[in-house]
């Protein structure tokens, strides 16, 4: 009698820890909800709400939307048809910004975490869970005798790694300004895009190596020994900003995939690109070790004008620039949106390139500095290494 008692007793207390978190969805409402002609309805319940504001990322009236309350008391804002991609969104009720309580799907950028969605039938259909071979993703850490720390990378390994007798090419591939070695996992849906092309036949199987490029962090955010105490923020107010010892210390990396992983160990099966301050650090890590990369991309590039050029990262840009054409190289790749507010230091870039007879391939793109961009010009770039 006694042992049934306990058991009641434990049972009735599993059942209201597992309770715990329920019920913080709002029941009928739903929200976001994808319509079949690509325009997207939300849905908001906030009673005492005096005015509601949806605001994403897509381009359509800003990516902003008045909410208007319908018959049931229910917010509710539905989009013009919007083109396929992955869409962040968040809502602002009295000037209060929250993410969407009854859409569990989120990401973080920096240090702020939006709702999303997908619209498929193009791009979006990359970022997306399809039935085809996967591949993984591990977070690894690497020993830098230049910050004399251990630090954290990203590591995608295709489908088939070590079940074939092979090696790989690998594509290093840099996060911008606040981010980490998780943004191009999480916001860039590098392991989607990756098993989609290589399934489809429009990549090569490779490894995608994404390091931390905050170089006076070992990991992201609540991943480091300072656990929550170390917030996200933009890099520029870190004190390894635009001082060169990432760049000048990135052979560690390489050296520490190509002794850790099946790689194929040589200038022709490797590839570096980034996104803004990414590209940024993807054009120095080129200039400075031009035998290590074939291939290179440079994303809404943040080119800097101010930089210090007594860093030994930064000095002598231009016979840099000249020593890296000679030493020969597949693809130098560059993409910018019209609106991108690094538009026109890319542009004056190419103007250099252009008067020192130096090759590259050029991609315009429409809108701005945004994700939507930079995974579109990963399934571009990718599309054309080691082929």
């Amino acid at each position: 009698m006694k042992l049934n008692l306990l058991f009641a007793f434990l049972l009735v207390a599993f059942a209201a820890s597992a309770q715990q978190n329920v019920g913080y969805r709002e029941g009928a409402v739903v929200s976001p909800q994808v319509n079949g002609d690509g325009s997207v309805t939300f849905r908001l319940r906030a009673d005492e709400a005096k005015s509601v504001t949806v605001i994403g990322d897509w381009a359509a009236n800003g990516g902003r939307g008045d909410m208007v309350r319908n018959a049931g008391g229910v917010w509710e804002y539905t989009t013009p048809v919007l083109p396929s991609e992955m869409y962040t969104y968040r809502f602002d009720i009295d000037g209060v910004i929250n993410i969407d309580p009854v859409n569990p799907f989120t990401r973080r950028d920096v240090g702020n975490v939006f709702s999303i969605f997908y619209i498929g039938g193009g791009y979006g259909d990359y970022y997306q869970v399809h039935d085809v071979p996967h591949g993984d993703v591990v977070a690894t850490w690497y020993h830098s005798n230049a910050a004399n720390a251990d630090r954290r990378l990203s590591v995608y390994l295709p489908p088939l790694y070590g079940k074939e007798n092979r090696s790989y090419p690998v594509l290093y591939l840099l996060h911008g300004s606040g981010g980490d070695e998780n943004a191009w996992v999480e916001l860039g849906h590098v392991a989607r895009i990756m098993d989609n092309l290589i399934a489809r036949g429009e990549a090569e199987p490779m490894i995608v190596v994404m390091p931390n490029g905050n170089f006076s962090k070992q990991a992201a955010a609540g991943e480091t020994s300072e656990n929550l105490d170390y917030k996200p923020v933009m890099t520029n107010m870190l004190t390894d900003y635009k001082n060169g010892a990432y760049e000048m210390a990135f052979t560690e990396i390489v050296n520490f995939i190509d002794n850790k992983y099946l790689t194929i160990p040589d200038k022709q099966h490797r590839a570096i690109a980034g996104l803004s301050m990414g590209g940024f650090h993807t054009l120095y890590v080129a200039l400075n070790y031009p035998e290590y990369f074939d291939y290179i991309g440079l994303f809404s590039a943040g080119l800097m004008t101010d930089l210090d050029t007594a860093k030994a990262a930064y000095s002598d840009e231009d016979a840099k620039l000249v020593r890296l054409g000679q030493s020969g190289y597949e693809l130098f790749w560059i993409g910018i949106g019209k609106e991108d507010f690094l538009y026109d230091v890319n542009t004056a870039f190419r103007k250099r390139l252009d008067g020192m007879g130096f090759k590259y391939t050029y991609h315009e793109s429409s809108r701005g500095h945004i994700w939507a961009n930079w995974r579109q010009y990963l399934l571009t770039f990718a599309s054309q290494l080691f082929k």
